[in-house]
């Protein structure tokens, strides 16, 4: 099963490839043998499937298993993006962050893990102040800390 933070497990971020090898920006689309998926605006390349010329930057490139854009993730957790942007903001050191290529990536893995959070592929994910969620009787409840928790339905 392949749950929200995996999504990039098997990809490299577009935007690294492209200022390793100096490439045109919109090169990917005439690689016929790679296959990409876009995450809002950021495109991802999938892992081995570069050109054979360009496979030996496989190596240098950042791996992103359990990373997201910070954007990208917001959304799919139904918050807004300022948790991820500001140290002032409450949840923001419950999150480990790290930059490639001026693309900030939050490390959801390490934090549905350290909470105990179990997802399935097809879970949809709340997380916000306790007020505001919506508890189901076929959801599961996680709380964070006094004032967050985050719900999972299946």
């Amino acid at each position: 099963m392949s749950a929200l933070y995996s999504i990039l497990d098997k990809h490299w971020l577009w935007r690294e490839i492209n200022s390793k090898l100096q490439l045109s920006s919109p090169a990917y689309t005439y690689w016929n043998e790679s296959r990409h998926i876009k995450l809002n605006r950021y495109v991802f390349i999938e892992k081995e499937t570069l050109p054979p010329k360009y496979s030996h930057i496989e190596t240098s490139l950042t791996d992103l298993s359990g990373w997201l854009p910070t954007n990208y993730a917001a959304s799919s957790l139904s918050i807004d993006s300022h948790v991820f942007a500001y140290k002032k903001m409450r949840l923001y050191n419950q999150f480990e962050y790290k930059y490639v290529n001026d693309i900030k990536f939050v490390n959801l893995k390490r934090f549905f893990t350290e909470n105990g959070i179990v997802l399935t592929k097809k879970s949809y994910v709340h997380l916000g102040k306790l007020d505001d969620l919506s508890i189901t009787i076929d959801s599961r409840f996680y709380r964070i800390d006094d004032n967050y928790g985050v719900v999972v339905y299946d």
